[in-house]
């Protein structure tokens, strides 16, 4: 194992791994793993390339912000290094992408825009655009940006001419969304070898490389409409609605030896097959790349190497149709082998443990209790890891209500016992040895369930309003939708 001075520096020299389960008999597939780069994408490369050509070239400025229009992919490598290099990041995004590359990119540090899915692609370039020129910030025209392809000429195409070293290579295989994988790896390889055939996947119902149809652009030459034969698809990061500068060069340098169309419904089979056959997790975008590998490799000479680009990861897809056939609760079969042995089942109630003798009160706990209920208009006794805890200070922060958090398994509670001491109080006091335990206004109202009850009964609201306890008024929302869903009501097995 190495040692690095930054996280930069660990992206690229993905693996290569052999297929073995889902390749054609007498034919070598391999699959190029790019969710082995730190975030989890081929995207990463371009990332880092694009921000350090802009500084070399003095295009981006110390402390400027850099915005982006992103399917997600893009955004994340470029919200890992601005992290690291100190840049803020704004990117804007259709609202179609998924839930869970916005809640990554604002984990990162990254400021995210949505635009209308109605304006798809060219919406949210244009946005990124507008805010770019209104506000100074550097825009990193992924699919302009010679860095971009360059990068992929430089490391990708690279990694795998040094894997087939002595050995020849019949194909490459790769989806376009910007263009700069499919032309930077194309360059590459064709210097090397003129006869490694690259081969280009799109969506079946929205061929734009194959179409035969140019892209409009205005003055500017950036997309001025949706390609005329674009139509909406199911591999997220693939096919924008315009066919971007680097996929154009592509096919103006001759690169591309064939376009293979790919239906969605076959992605979703193939990346399914990935993570069941070969225990490879990848995207919906991988999926339908390897679709068009395997037409490649059932058509190629036998003992051929061909190398399928898998661009990511599976976990950017989990509110996806990728995951649709995925259930949250225990099907047929897992509750036949939950019952095939007597304990720990949902439909057999545990046995009531023993109850243990009292013991005396601490005077200094029930002292400790009394002060904080009596001069903190909100308190909560609580657990740091607690999930019904955490949905009650989740609940609080939506209405801005102020309250006190008395975590009782923290550190500074555990000198003396104190904590367990305070429990013991409130188990006496409150007839519950559960947590969290709150009160409003010297008012025992219960545990979290209580609350999320007196809040859908409109409870809650009189108590903080006869108390004097400010609160948002404005915020409508049903409580019980804070809590993770396992520990919603269980349906009957």
């Amino acid at each position: 194992m190495a040692r690095y001075d930054n996280i930069l520096e660990t992206i690229g020299r993905t693996p290569l791994v052999r297929l073995n389960r889902l390749a054609p008999a007498g034919v070598n597939l391999w699959v190029k793993v790019e969710s082995f780069n730190p975030l989890g994408s081929v995207k990463d490369r371009m990332a880092r390339a694009v921000i350090e050509d802009a500084e070399r070239s003095g295009a981006l400025r110390p402390g400027q912000t850099v915005i982006e229009a992103t399917s997600g992919n893009t955004g994340i490598g470029l919200a890992m290094v601005c992290a690291q290099k100190g840049y803020p990041l704004v990117v804007t995004m259709a609202e179609s992408f998924s839930l869970e590359r916005r809640r990554l990119l604002r984990f990162l540090g990254a400021r995210v825009v949505l635009t209308p899915a109605a304006e798809k692609g060219t919406g949210m370039l244009n946005k990124a655009s507008e805010l770019a020129e209104r506000h100074g910030w550097f825009l990193c025209r992924q699919f302009d940006n010679e860095a971009n392809a360059e990068a992929h000429t430089r490391t990708t195409a690279q990694e795998i001419l040094a894997d087939f070293a002595g050995d020849t290579l019949h194909a490459f295989v790769s989806g376009f969304g910007t263009g700069g994988t499919l032309l930077g790896v194309a360059r590459g390889l064709k210097a090397a070898d003129r006869r490694i055939r690259i081969v280009a996947a799109e969506p079946d119902n929205s061929p734009l490389l194959g179409g035969g149809f140019a892209q409009p652009r205005d003055a500017s030459g950036r997309p001025s409409a949706s390609h005329p034969h674009f139509r909406p698809h199911l591999m997220q990061g693939w096919s924008p609605d315009f066919i971007s500068r680097l996929a154009e060069r592509a096919r103006a340098e001759g690169l591309i030896d064939e376009i293979v169309p790919v239906a969605g419904q076959e992605a979703l089979r193939l990346a399914r097959a990935l993570a069941t056959q070969e225990g490879i997790f990848a995207g919906t975008s991988s999926g339908a790349t390897l679709a068009a590998a395997l037409d490649v490799a059932r058509r190629s000479p036998h003992g051929a190497h061909v190398v399928c680009m898998l661009p990511d990861t599976g976990e950017r897809y989990l509110s996806t149709p990728l995951f649709e056939h995925i259930a949250d609760e225990m099907n047929d079969v897992e509750l036949a082998l939950s019952r095939s042995t007597p304990g720990y089942r949902f439909d057999v109630a545990p046995a009531a443990p023993a109850e243990a003798a009292p013991q005396a009160l601490d005077a200094s706990a029930e002292a400790f209790v009394d002060l904080l209920v009596c001069n903190q208009p909100v308190v909560m006794f609580a657990l740091e890891w607690c999930e019904f805890c955490w949905a009650v200070r989740k609940l609080f922060a939506r209405l801005r209500v102020a309250f006190e958090s008395v975590d009782v398994d923290a550190v500074r509670f555990k000198e003396g016992d104190l904590g367990v001491k305070v429990r013991a109080v409130l188990k006496q006091r409150t007839g519950s040895p559960t947590m969290p335990q709150i009160y409003i206004a010297g008012r025992h109202v219960g545990g979290c369930t209580d609350l999320f009850d007196a809040m859908r009964q409109g409870e809650l609201q009189r108590w903080l309003d006869a108390a004097g306890i400010a609160y948002d008024r404005n915020v409508h929302l049903d409580p019980y939708s804070l809590l993770p869903k396992w520990l919603h009501p269980r349906r009957a097995a």
